[in-house]
């Protein structure tokens, strides 16, 4: 008979502890990853998606280079907002921040919801998706980090014990 839990109620008592826990953990830390790697490599130029010399440090624009280069439904909406400093600040407060609370563990409701509004806003920069007539990765992930958020599946593998601590009377810090 297994006990019912509501969600993030206590990190440190969801799930079982076991494979599958691990593997939330897992999921969580490898998308937060894909946030801030972003937003590293956007800032400084690493040279993956973006050259050193485009870089935002070097004087580039985080949102520049690819909203204005959107030939999808929405592209005028994306195309409008290009290179604008208030789009750039937004964006990569977002990456990195939505990163870190994912990696951590901390401030997850925040990062959900946050998150899948920034990875929905991409995928509606991608419309219409050439692989599939509606799925692509960005719904995936804000699918799980949504899920992980509710249930707090794999948490126990995080900050979010100190965390919850920490903010125990700002719940919504959770």
């Amino acid at each position: 008979m297994s006990q019912h839990r509501l969600p993030n109620e206590q990190a440190d008592q969801v799930g079982s502890g076991g494979f599958g826990e691990a593997m939330f953990a897992v999921t969580r830390i490898a998308i937060g990853f894909i946030f801030f790697w972003a937003f590293l490599d956007k800032l400084f130029g690493l040279g993956k998606a973006t050259p050193s010399e485009k870089s935002w440090i070097n004087g580039g624009s985080p949102t520049k280079g690819y909203l204005s280069s959107l030939k999808g439904t929405f592209a005028d909406a994306f195309t409008d907002i290009a290179g604008k400093a208030w789009a750039d600040w937004l964006f990569m407060i977002g990456l990195c921040g939505i990163g870190l609370a994912l990696i951590l563990g901390i401030g997850m409701r925040i990062a959900a919801v946050t998150g899948a509004i920034l990875l929905f806003l991409m995928w509606l920069t991608a419309l219409p998706i050439s692989s599939n007539p509606f799925l692509d990765e960005h719904l995936i992930y804000a699918f799980a980090i949504i899920a992980i958020a509710v249930t707090g599946a794999g948490l126990r593998y995080s900050l979010a014990p100190w965390w919850r601590k920490l903010t125990a009377k700002m719940r919504w810090l959770w």
